[in-house]
């Protein structure tokens, strides 16, 4: 340093100089609607105007002031009472408003069966009429038509089975009952194998399927097995009658019927268009996070990606998502019903690009943050005034980076705050010759770097219009509604918006292009700083190369979207009709596909890790290691027997299919129903099951049956809270009306609004059902009685129901149902969801580093560029992995233990630095898989760096290991967790170790050493090394320093979990 240089303040350094605020020139950029160039003035902000809140300005107004007069509260009660009557017309003049409306219209037609005596009479004498009514309210008309044909397919099935099982038992009764004279062993048959079976098969397929619709369906076979099996006297006298199954055939007619007439003639919605709706939402708030992000990285702070806008963004997108795969499915029966199937896999097709879109924001948000995360280090304000004869060889390499940031850092904390001007505007021409002093070589020379602001204000200064343009185009098309507007929502894909992405796209790379040789020009020709500074430099530089690389790929993600877009514009405007899925004679033949492959669908197919299926739980203990455990004994055992060995696994392998958890669940619920169910056949007890309504306990039983506790707890309370809701309505509905028929219609449409108002416009579905079918089981069952059906019911009343009884029996069988219900999900088997969640984390966290040890750069050696690290399917796999973990703390949650609470706070914290690592993970597969090649350069780098990236894809992975080994085990991490830190910056003293020799003589190794993948490095002298060829090391080890931050957190988080072993820790006296 000169010493004519002014001497600084203390404790600041390097010098500042004078803060300006950057203008950043406004580049040429393609308006994406009409695929004109423009260098007008623009933002990326979104200039949508959602200011439309859903109120029309109209307030109460409080009316219970001291200060108010009479005259003044009269006025406020009048004008509250307008206000809210136009608000509840407007509700119900909304598609949830016409939801609601349309079930309590359907409820309220299907309770005449009841009511209306030549209805009842066509049902015949037996009584249970009001399932015709539960019907209407498990399979409610608020839903889309694809789902209801979805839902008459179930209800079909479920009373097909409840029928098959009801005729087979009353057969067994019979048989050996009557032809037998073996009552006993008659009533054991029907308990086993009709009621335990029966409803083990019924438990099984809930959980298998994982849907909700089965599990309505699951719920009306078991109430139509309930009647039959062990409320009707057949089975137990020992005769055939079909009275009952008859009756019920004639009830799921009746009810199915008159759920879908109204949910097809009123307000029929489409799940077309509801896909076609969730599609646009999904697609502006990729926009809007796009936008921000881009927006974010170019003035150098995280502000905007952490801004209450980018969270709403992405809550929006979150709460989309959900809808789409929902929608998606529902439309898939839409669409083979009228033959549409072409169409349903473009749709497909478009879903899946939206997938790979999000998956793309999170690699670019990754991308953004390796540039804060630079600019946030600590320093040694010192290090930046190393010598060039310092050692180079040191095994870390020290963070001059974060040296000169810390100086002086209110100034270089973040970048400039960068501005829009026009090309013509004064500001700019006026700071036009300092950009150029600053930026542009030239005759004068390069610039000088003192800082890595610096790097990063010549590359925005450089890149920053073209990644503003680039940005601005992309963003403008998503949030460009591919769809029109409702009720049809016909696809109005922009023609000029392929063009208009690829002129951008053509801009943006030559610009990129342009700026990364020029930046790396300055870097390589300035040789005045030291080598360590120079490499650090050289890492911000690959940041800025990374982001803009992330954002590049996601342009021509972007351009597969629009590919399939026109597609689906396409085959829309050219339907044709066909019904190949139903030709399963040919299924065999072409596997099922008729249809040309789609963008999205790759020939690629590894096995190593499977899609995750939509019925999978997340399982603990893969089979691979459940079988190794179960053999390795045998195995070390060579001496012993061969036939003993060869039986004892096959018996050991059939132990473990049957402790599957579907398996389990299933034998528990028909264990489950079958004790309960035996109350009725036993003469001892028959009658307190009879007087007590015993099978209204069951019913509850099979609705309480969840695959874990916690959701068994969950259901329960509701259940527990709909009856109470349910019995009081009728005790004052019953009251009030006197049981008159039409003043208990009336009544009934109130309830009915009421529980459908929970059921589709707050969500709480469990609640909102149990309430009408509490009061189904009570109103309209007392309102049958009344009118002599044949049912032993003098306990209750007869022709003059004592509704007080009627409600009470009903109460405290479906009460007591409740309670067996959480005793055989938490004694017999219990499937925690707490054990569930920490059983699933641990294994994504192992799945993780072992997808990490393949080494995201030693197989461009291997595949010659042609693989990635990341399988086909495998991000999506751990991304849907991890939702369903996501899912799964909900019902952990709900699980009591005398250890404690569940820790949701820390658990939710967990998943948030999962998904970080997801997105990590991801944009280093961006980084990877479109090399179309490697020069000779970064070839040689790989090859002479082989040693260290493989001792820090196995740090990682260990890191990872045991991370998962302390979350499974419950133990308590040791306070000497192996550091990734230390091994990454081993890698980046060897990457200066190359670049010190390789700028003397060439790079001279000793043939002897290997790397990971046993390739002899050979002798590597004079190759030819350009800056740029050192960009993807650096933007490996910024990848790998995110994920090193990220697994720092997670073991922060285990700590406070499960504490820390230290050496004064006495773990074997006690």
């Amino acid at each position: 340093m000169s010493s004519a240089s002014p001497t600084p303040p203390a404790g600041q350094w390097p010098p500042r100089r004078p803060s300006k605020r950057t203008k950043l020139r406004n580049g040429t950029f393609i308006i994406p609607t009409t695929g004109e160039r423009s260098r007008r003035n623009f933002t990326l902000r979104s200039t949508r105007a959602d200011q439309n809140d859903g109120s029309d300005g109209s307030t109460i107004i409080p009316f219970f002031s001291t200060r108010q007069s009479l005259k003044d509260r009269s006025h406020a009660a009048v004008h509250n009472i307008r206000t809210g009557a136009s608000r509840l017309i407007r509700w119900l003049d909304s598609p949830m408003g016409h939801g609601v409306l349309k079930c309590t219209l359907a409820y309220t037609l299907a309770s005449l069966a009841t009511f209306l005596e030549p209805l009842s009479d066509f049902l015949g004498k037996p009584d249970g009429k009001h399932v015709v009514a539960t019907i209407t309210v498990y399979f409610h008309p608020a839903r889309s038509a694809g789902s209801m044909i979805e839902a008459i397919l179930i209800a079909m099935v479920a009373i097909a089975y409840a029928e098959v099982v009801s005729i087979l038992s009353m057969c067994t009764s019979v048989l050996f009952g009557t032809t037998f004279a073996m009552v006993p062993l008659a009533h054991a048959l029907v308990l086993a194998v009709f009621i335990g079976g029966g409803f083990g098969v019924i438990g099984w397929v809930k959980q298998r399927m994982n849907n909700p619709l089965v599990d309505v369906g699951s719920t009306l076979a078991s109430l139509a097995i309930i009647a039959v099996v062990t409320k009707e006297t057949a089975v137990f006298t020992h005769v055939f009658s079909n009275l009952k199954i008859v009756q019920i055939f004639k009830m799921l007619v009746m009810g199915i019927s008159t759920t879908t007439a109204v949910n097809l003639l009123l307000w029929r919605v489409s799940a077309v268009v509801l896909l076609r709706q969730s599609m646009t939402k999904a697609s502006t708030s990729l926009g809007d996070m796009l936008a921000m992000i881009t927006r974010g990285f170019l003035t150098g702070s995280e502000d905007e990606v952490s801004s209450s806008e980018f969270a709403a963004a992405s809550s929006a997108y979150s709460s989309a998502y959900p809808l789409l795969t929902k929608n998606l499915r529902e439309a898939k029966f839409e669409r083979y019903f009228v033959g549409h199937e072409r169409l349903y896999q473009l749709d497909r097709a478009v879903v899946k690009s939206m997938e790979t879109l999000a998956q793309s924001i999170g690699g670019l948000r990754s991308a953004a943050n390796t540039q804060f995360a630079l600019l946030k280090e600590p320093m040694d304000p010192m290090s930046g005034m190393m010598s060039p004869t310092n050692s180079a060889l040191s095994p870390t390499l020290e963070r001059s980076i974060s040296n000169m940031l810390a100086s002086g850092k209110d100034r270089f904390l973040t970048l400039s705050s960068i501005e829009e001007a026009s090309e013509d505007s004064n500001d700019d021409e006026r700071s036009r010759p300092r950009d150029q002093c600053l930026y542009e070589g030239g005759s004068k020379g390069t610039r000088s770097f003192r800082n890595p602001s610096d790097i990063f204000e010549l590359f925005i200064a450089l890149l920053g219009p073209s990644m503003k343009s680039l940005a601005f185009t992309l963003s403008e098309v998503l949030r460009e509604p591919p769809f029109g507007s409702a009720p049809k929502f016909e696809i109005t894909v922009n023609d000029n918006f392929r063009q208009s992405l690829t002129d951008a796209l053509g801009l943006f790379n030559a610009a990129r292009a342009n700026a990364l040789q020029e930046l790396y020009k300055n870097l390589e020709l300035d040789r005045t700083r030291t080598e360590k500074i120079q490499a650090d430099f050289e890492e911000v530089a690959a940041a800025c190369g990374h982001f803009s690389f992330s954002l590049q790929t996601f342009g021509e993600e972007m351009q597969k979207y629009l590919d399939v877009l026109d597609d689906l514009k396409f085959a829309s405007d050219h339907k044709t009709r066909s019904w190949e899925w139903m030709k399963w004679w040919r299924r065999g033949k072409d596997n099922g596909r008729k249809f040309p492959p789609l963008p999205y669908d790759t020939g690629e197919r590894e096995a190593f890790i499977k899609p995750i299926k939509k019925a999978a739980m997340p399982r603990g203990i893969p089979d691979s290691m459940i079988n190794r455990r179960d053999t390795y004994n045998w195995e070390a055992a060579p001496q012993a027997s061969k036939v003993v060995a060869t039986l004892s696994q096959r018996f050991l392998r059939l132990l473990r299919k049957l402790a599957r958890d579907d398996i389990r669940f299933g034998i528990k619920v028909g264990l489950g129903g079958s004790l309960w169910a035996a109350l009725s056949f036993l003469p001892q007890t028959r009658e307190l099951y009879r007087h007590w309504r015993g099978e209204w306990g069951l019913l509850s039983f099979m609705i309480v049956c969840s695959m874990t506790v916690g959701a068994s707890n969950t259901t329960g309370w509701s259940r527990f809270m709909g009856t109470l809701i349910g019995v009081g309505a009728t005790l004052i509905n019953w009251n009030v009306t006197q049981g008159n028929a039409a003043g208990l219609i009336v009544m009934g449409w109130f309830v009915a609004f009421w529980s459908f108002w929970m059921i589709v416009a707050r969500g709480k579905a469990p609640l909102g059902r149990i309430t009408l079918l509490a009061y189904n089981v009570s109103t309209l069952y007392a309102y049958s009685l009344s009118q002599s059906v044949d049912d032993d019911d003098d306990d209750e009343g007869g022709l003059h129901p004592i509704i007080g009884e009627i409600v009470q029996h009903r109460f405290f069988a479906v009460t007591a149902g409740i309670l067996w219900g959480l005793v055989v999900c938490r004694l017999v088997w219990p499937i925690s969801a707490r054990k569930k969640f920490k059983e699933g984390l641990s294994m994504l966290y192992l799945q993780m580093g072992l997808i990490w040890k393949r080494g995201p750069l030693a197989i461009l050696l291997r595949s010659d560029c042609s693989r990635s690290y990341l399988r086909s399917g495998e991000q999506a796999a751990l991304a849907k992995y991890a939702a369903r973990l996501d899912k799964l703390r909900g019902s952990a949650a709900s699980e009591f233990e005398l250890r404690g609470p569940f820790p949701t706070d820390q658990a939710s914290r967990l998943m948030q630095c999962t998904h970080r690592i997801l997105d990590g993970f991801y944009a280093m597969s961006l980084v990877t898989q479109h090399k179309r090649g490697l020069t000779e350069g970064e070839r040689a780098l790989l090859l002479y760096t082989a040693d260290e990236r493989a001792l820090l894809c196995d740090r990682i992975c260990h890191v990872f290991q045991v991370l998962a080994s302390s979350m499974m085990l419950e133990y308590p991490l040791t306070d000497a967790l192996p550091s990734v830190m230390g091994m990454r910056d081993r890698l980046l003293g060897k990457i200066f170790q190359f670049r010190k020799e390789h700028s003397g003589e060439g790079v001279g190794v000793a043939g002897t050493s290997k790397d990971g993948d046993g390739v002899n490095l050979g002798l590597l002298a004079h190759v030819n090394v350009e800056e740029r060829d050192y960009a993807l090391l650096y933007a490996y080890a910024l990848v790998t320093g995110q994920v090193a931050e990220e697994l720092k957190v997670v073991a922060k988080e285990i700590e406070g979990l499960f504490g820390v072993l230290d050496e004064e820790r006495d773990v074997l006296l006690q």
